[in-house]
């Protein structure tokens, strides 16, 4: 049985102003990452990782919520990419324990 991984979203949600991004904070509890930035007119950015329900709940009078990624299918190419063997262990190595030689 396999099942199809959640995707995870880094977004960019920008607030009108401090206040408002200290509420949004307060109130929802999102997973940030960095800090937050300040822009001249005022608004603030920070950017989160949510799941695409949680990023829909975030948007509010305010507030903007800006998918940049997935990072889980990001992350899954780049472990695509990783070999399955000991690229450093000799060819005529014979492995040791209880692991089966293929």
């Amino acid at each position: 049985m396999s099942s199809t991984p959640q995707p995870v979203l880094r977004v960019r949600v920008t607030a009108r102003d401090v206040e408002t991004l200290r509420a949004l904070l307060r109130d929802t509890h999102p997973d940030v990452g960095g800090l937050a930035r300040r822009a001249a007119d005022g608004s603030c950015t920070i950017e989160a990782f949510l799941s695409p329900e949680q990023a829909g709940a975030l948007e509010r009078d305010g507030v903007s919520v800006t998918p940049v990624e997935d990072v889980a299918a990001a992350g899954r190419e780049r472990q695509a990419e990783v070999g399955r063997g000991d690229r450093f262990a000799p060819a005529e190595a014979v492995p040791h324990g209880l692991a089966d030689k293929v």
